[in-house]
């Protein structure tokens, strides 16, 4: 829109932070407490809602082990400046700060003593601290750039700012008000954008290659999960639909059509070596040994699917036979026909490409002034606390401009 023709009306500020999520209201404190006149929209009723519900209510926060290689995107490596510029021990000191009790629950991961709450209190106060302007319940109708700044139309009308920063997130879940709204707008402005998909979302499977353990769900154990170039050692849930758990989340973020699954249903076991050990005079049955390695009505699924008689002795069982059960479990490649969509899904793959983004301000090369940052980018971390921590550290970047 020419110059000419924009509203000599619209309030003025030098910061518009367009979603109060996790990376939008980081970035607004940041901005905030460095001077910054600053504007914080929010559409939904409720601030901070995903940091609410994650970790069980507790908020898995951070992780201390964050680095480059625990995301996935056509370039993780985009985000190594941004997680160095603001690590886990940056975003604890903060916490700490606040006094708001936490503890490490498994492999780095840090979560809240209570109540997800004190986070977003935390960013809540912090925003205050810097004088930062609300405009919440309120949504951005239209984004128009021009020469010298930006104008939006919002419900609370007209607003100037010389720069916007997008932390809108991305589409899981619905329910508490996600949208594509950072994706629309970024093609709007001719931004190119990784095809949104869902990640660390439990998946589904081909009937027949799923109907032999149907009847499993509820079943959990330890696998070694694989896909692409992703591993995981975590535990695996059979569900009535399909597998969750941990394991799946995790390699979910890997995979799409087209793509192979394999678990490790011994985590790395030797299986072969414990089925040797018992065929040697041992007078123990199939069913009696891999029920010592696996979840008894696994074990014996497992062997009706394989064919095999539980009761039968392993003394009495081939070698050949054995060696055939002990690698079968040791790659179990089921075909997965699809996600569970959205509304099961954590977080979303895809985003703004970050070919079009300076890596140390979220800054897009081609809309001087505007940021996308959080999940609206093509960063997508792997469960336990990175997605976090990239918001966090993404929102560093832009707010510290």
């Amino acid at each position: 829109m020419p110059e000419s023709s924009r509203s000599p009306s619209a309030d003025a500020c030098d910061l518009v932070v367009v979603g109060a999520g996790a990376a939008g209201m980081m970035c607004a404190a940041v901005a905030a407490q460095r001077g910054r006149r600053v504007v914080l929209i929010e559409h939904a009723r409720r601030i901070g809602e995903k940091i609410r519900i994650s970790g069980g209510g507790r908020c898995n926060f951070t992780n201390l082990s964050t680095g480059p290689r625990h995301y996935v995107g056509r370039d993780p490596e985009f985000a190594a400046q941004a997680l160095r510029a603001y690590t886990p021990r940056d975003f604890i000191a903060l916490v700490r700060r606040h006094r708001i009790g936490f503890h490490e629950k498994h492999r780095g991961q840090l979560f809240c003593d209570h109540s997800s709450n004190a986070i977003v209190d935390m960013l809540r106060a912090e925003c205050d601290l810097g004088g930062v302007r609300w405009l919440h319940p309120c949504r951005v109708h239209a984004l128009r750039p021009g020469p010298r700044d930006f104008e939006l139309d919002t419900d609370a009308g007209a607003l100037r700012a010389a720069r916007v920063v997008v932390a809108t997130g991305g589409l899981p879940v619905a329910a508490i008000g996600a949208t594509d709204w950072a994706l629309r707008l970024a093609r709007s402005l001719g931004l190119d954008v990784e095809a949104p998909r869902p990640a660390l979302v439990p998946l589904r499977f081909a009937a027949e290659d799923f109907a032999p353990f149907a009847q499993l769900a509820g079943v959990a154990l330890q696998v070694r999960a694989s896909c692409e170039d992703g591993s995981f050692d975590e535990d695996l849930l059979f569900t009535h639909r399909g597998l969750s758990g941990p394991a799946v989340l995790q390699v979910s973020s890997y995979w799409e059509p087209g793509r192979a699954l394999h678990f490790d249903l011994g985590c790395g076991a030797d299986l072969a070596g414990l089925l040797r050990q018992a065929q040697q005079g041992s007078r123990q049955s199939l069913l009696g040994v891999l029920a010592q390695a696996l979840p008894r009505r696994l074990a014996q699924a497992w062997l009706e699917h394989q064919g095999l008689d539980g009761a039968r002795r392993v003394a009495e069982t081939g070698r050949a036979a054995l060696e055939r059960l002990a690698a079968a479990l040791a790659d179990w490649s089921p075909r997965a026909t699809g996600t569970e969509g959205w509304n099961k899904a954590e977080v979303m793959r895809g985003g703004v490409a970050t070919h079009e983004l300076d890596p140390r301000t979220m800054e897009a090369h081609r809309v001087p002034g505007l940021h996308f940052i959080g999940e609206a980018v093509d960063i997508t971390g792997w469960l336990g606390g990175y997605n976090f921590q990239w918001a966090w550290a993404s929102a560093h970047a832009a707010g510290g401009v």
